[in-house]
């Protein structure tokens, strides 16, 4: 690019004058052509199909049409297979059923194996085991079902926290040393150290494991109120309104059943009780009468019901299931002194063991239900609307020591027998065969006594004469609860017979 600049005259003082020329360039500017286009193209389509008429068939029936034997006989089953069809739809025959895929789980294991060294050493038998309300401690009692002198020997009874880092099996957490042999433990619902026992000299006693210098904190005492034979169970009461004082009941086999109140002395003091005399026991017209008389009924064991606090189911020695009623006021034919007047709670009577009779159990999932088990090896399931047992299985030539119903699994009960073994019931498999048979005991020796942990519910402990305590897991065959277990536990209580014994 050039610029140029010609001559100019300037009209100043009448003479031009030159102004010069000037020029100048500027380097080469490049220039470029370029040209850009986008371009997008794209395509669609769609095509409904072809409508058809809902009343015909896309097939070709042309084949069909050529046998008419064929089109006669679907018409005449038409109707059958269309309400055969309904009958399936609605049938509940496969309600619950679960095709498992995977291998199938050990059904029960054993977790641990829990012993006191002195105990065995003394052959002492595991007599009690109970879960703390947090499901993690469990506490056994020591003494003898066998031959000794129970009430002089020294007993014990422990506790193992199996939630503890470092659970030795062979060292309890806590051992507490008794006087006498202790029968019977319980621990308190809501206070997880708080413990009753029975003892074999009549005593009721309780103790807090959490105090370590001196556990014991209330007992009976050897006064006229004080049981005079065995303690065979101890259970805690519901705590009262407006009441901080707790409540345990103990039975015993001199007959009577009584209630004892904590005091702050460290005293027991009985608050209210009921006594068994055969005098006063009902009798049914279908059940061959049994003795009369003022002499004393022993108690072996009690079992209260889940939706009447009231009412309550005992044991006797002479194989005999009694339904009770805490509200009764008539008073009870007995000579035994006591500072409470006694009352006689006896309100109807159940077809009898084959011998004494010493577990019972309501069941925590239906009103009318319970079980028992005796001496005379067998099970029996009773409902409380009629004196015959609704079924009984014979689990054992020897004794049944313990019978419980699971907490969460309406149909599954357990039992403890005297030949060794733990068995495990499950009736929507079986109402004549365990779906389990465990050998708790190498040498066939008692399973005397066992637990569900209601916390956690895959626990179960069991005690036997060796002086062992096992801790099972079980399986979620043993756990979870079916779809229709409710509907099947009310089926076998309406397997109810003679109604009119009511």
């Amino acid at each position: 690019m050039k610029c140029w600049m010609g001559r100019l005259w300037s009209p100043c003082g009448g003479s031009r004058r030159s102004l010069g020329v000037i020029r100048c360039q500027t380097i080469p500017i490049a220039t470029k052509e370029a040209a850009s286009q986008v371009s997008s193209v794209s395509e669609a389509s769609t095509q409904t199909e072809r409508r058809r008429d809902p009343g015909v068939l896309d097939v070709d029936l042309g084949p069909l049409l050529d046998y008419p034997n064929l089109a006669e006989f679907l018409g005449r089953v038409e109707g059958a297979m269309i309400r055969e069809l309904k009958k399936n739809r609605r049938s509940h025959a496969f309600d619950g059923f679960v095709v498992n895929w995977e291998e199938q789980n050990e059904l029960v294991s054993c977790l641990y194996s829990l012993r006191y060294p002195d105990a065995s050493e003394r052959q002492l038998e595991v007599t009690s085991v109970t879960w703390n309300c947090t499901g993690s401690v469990v506490a056994c009692s020591y003494g003898r079902l066998g031959d000794g002198d129970w009430s002089t020997e020294k007993s014990y009874v422990c506790t193992w926290n199996l939630d503890r880092r470092g659970l030795n099996p062979n060292q309890p957490d806590v051992t507490i040393e008794a006087t006498s042999s202790v029968m019977c433990l319980a621990f308190h619902p809501s206070k997880p150290s708080l413990i009753a026992g029975g003892l074999f000299t009549g005593e009721v006693l309780v103790w807090d494991t959490s105090r370590t210098d001196d556990p014991l904190v209330g007992r009976t005492g050897l006064t006229q109120d004080t049981h005079t034979d065995a303690v065979y169970q101890v259970c805690w009461m519901p705590d009262k309104p407006q009441s901080h004082k707790p409540q345990v009941l103990s039975i015993s086999t001199d007959g009577k059943i009584l209630t004892w109140q904590m005091e702050k002395e460290g005293q027991l003091v009985l608050q209210d009780g009921y006594a068994l005399v055969a005098q006063q026991i009902p009798s049914n017209t279908k059940i061959n009468k049994h003795g009369r008389g003022d002499t004393a009924v022993g108690v072996t064991c009690l079992s209260f019901s889940h939706f009447d606090p009231t009412l309550f189911i005992v044991g006797v020695e002479g194989g005999y299931l009694l339904k009770c009623f805490s509200g009764a006021q008539t008073s009870a034919l007995t000579s035994t002194a006591s500072s409470v007047p006694l009352k006689a709670p006896a309100q109807f009577t159940f077809s009898p063991h084959g011998g004494p009779v010493y577990c019972v159990d309501c069941s925590p999932f239906h009103r009318n239900l319970f079980l028992s088990g005796g001496t005379d090896g067998n099970a029996h399931l009773y409902s409380m609307l009629q004196a015959k047992p609704i079924s009984s299985l014979q689990l054992s030539e020897k004794y049944i020591f313990g019978v419980r119903w699971s907490p969460v699994r309406p149909l599954v009960f357990a039992a403890a027998s005297g030949h060794g073994e733990l068995l495990l019931f499950d009736l929507a498999k079986s109402s004549q065969k365990p779906s389990l048979s465990i050998k708790q005991t190498d040498d066939g020796r008692p399973v005397y006594c066992l637990e569900f942990n209601r916390t956690q519910t895959q626990l179960l402990a069991s005690g036997d004469a060796t002086g062992v305590v096992k801790i099972w897991q079980l399986s979620s065959d043993f756990t979870e609860q079916g779809p229709r277990e409710l509907v099947l536990l009310d089926e076998v209580a309406s397997e109810v017979t003679d109604r009119s014994l009511m």
